[in-house]
């Protein structure tokens, strides 16, 4: 039962457990820095203009495209 919770998710995207681990912790920490740069950019609007979509695209064709592209390949080779 218990290793079904840890790995249950991470399989449905392809992922081990370690992986999903690393992955997510990834993407976690460069959404906590984004969302530290939009803060200081609501009381400085002048600092950090364009960080917050550029994070935010980064982590959109890291999740979405890369996952897409994953999927194209599984597709491929399981015919």
């Amino acid at each position: 039962m218990m290793r079904v919770l840890f790995t249950e998710h991470p399989a449905t995207v392809g992922e081990s457990y370690g992986v999903h681990l690393r992955h997510a912790s990834e993407f976690g920490f460069r959404m906590i820095a984004g969302s530290l740069a939009l803060a200081v950019h609501a009381v400085f609007p002048f600092l950090f203009t364009r960080t917050g979509s550029r994070v935010i695209a980064s982590l959109h064709d890291d999740m979405i495209t890369n996952r897409a592209r994953l999927s194209e390949l599984r597709r491929k080779n399981a015919a």
